[in-house]
């Protein structure tokens, strides 16, 4: 039976051509040498030339070349520049996703090579460039001021927390329902798997704070958040604290209103609002909060029937408030880590 070589791997290859060389040279015949390793007859003499031209190291193994890259180096780079940092928009497209569609015909439109979908495929792979699941971010969002509140605005403010021996706290509401998207499952392929689920939709608010050393504080309400309610809310959050706080929230029509102000002065410097540049959520800790609920909570196991939504988002919320580490781990998400230097 004749033997694939190209089965083999390299070393194997190697190591056969450089004996079989040796056996012929110590008088045995080529035919009955290739055949004892069961590999084509003519193959044999093609390794004799090569070793009577080159000895013994022309019988090594050499790394495959392969087709030639048609991007150079400092194109690849330039590729990389094109993709990281940006969206096709900013090259006129009019669609804000990367796809190697699209990276194929920036390339084709820019550097006039061709390539194909899968090798624009493995160039993304080379430069270290992966697919994944894009964070949305509002037109309206400001870097300089998100810049100035991670370098100066949040640092003096924790300067006077400690020097006034205040506690400082991320305050955020949510919504949550019992109809939202339910995570993956496994099934047959092309049957779509069935969940049993209630059919009556429920959903309710909540508001939680959250502080670096591992406090938590969260209320549960239904309707929408207006003044007077947050005046209450702010009040329960009060209830038991001896130490002035200082509690950094974003512009929420209800946070900034003109009756919440003067409950806040009325506390005589016990409690002081400190608020967040605008479209930027991703700077409060608090945000982490909702995260967590929404994917090992709520919506990670369907609710039952007749089960009450609000009672199992209580039920989370108060698990969380009796984890202080895990509280602690909101404030090491990379977008917060201005918090924790």
């Amino acid at each position: 039976m004749t033997i694939d070589g190209r089965t083999l791997s390299h070393e194997a290859s190697e190591a056969i051509r450089k004996m079989a060389v040796r056996r012929v040279r110590e008088g045995e015949r080529p035919s009955e040498v290739i055949r004892a390793y069961g590999l084509c007859r003519t193959t044999i003499y093609k390794w004799l030339r090569v070793a009577k031209r080159g000895g013994e190291a022309a019988l090594a193994s050499r790394k495959g070349t392969g087709r030639p890259d048609k991007l150079s180096a400092r194109q690849k780079r330039e590729v990389r520049r094109w993709i990281c940092g940006k969206d096709p928009r900013q090259h006129g497209f009019d669609f804000g996703l990367w796809t190697r569609k699209i990276v194929a015909t920036l390339i084709q439109q820019k550097m006039k090579i061709r390539l194909s979908i899968t090798s624009v495929g493995r160039l993304l792979a080379e430069l270290n460039i992966t697919p994944q699941k894009p964070l949305r971010r509002a037109y309206e969002r400001d870097p300089a001021a998100i810049d100035r509140w991670k370098r100066e605005q949040y640092p003096a403010l924790q300067k006077r927390a400690g020097r006034r021996g205040a506690d400082i706290f991320f305050l955020d509401e949510a919504g949550i329902r019992s109809d939202a998207p339910l995570q993956r499952t496994w099934g047959a392929r092309g049957r779509t798997p069935v969940v049993a689920t209630s059919g009556r939709r429920q959903s309710v608010n909540a508001i939680s704070a959250v502080n670096r050393l591992g406090a938590f504080w969260y209320n549960v309400y239904e309707g929408r958040l207006n003044k007077e309610q947050f005046i209450l809310f702010l009040k329960g959050f009060l209830r038991y604290r001896r130490r002035p706080v200082f509690l950094v929230l974003d512009r929420h029509p209800a946070h900034i209103a003109r009756q919440v102000a003067e409950f806040v002065q009325s506390l005589g410097g016990r409690l002081e609002l400190h608020f967040l540049p605008g479209y930027a959520p991703d700077l409060n800790p608090d945000e982490f909060v909702w995260n967590h609920l929404r994917q090992k909570g709520v919506s990670k196991t369907p609710l039952r029937e007749n089960e009450s939504l609000r009672a199992r988002v209580e039920a989370d919320l108060e698990a969380i408030a009796a984890n202080p580490p895990l509280v602690r781990s909101f404030f090491r998400a990379p977008s917060v880590d201005y918090i924790m230097n």
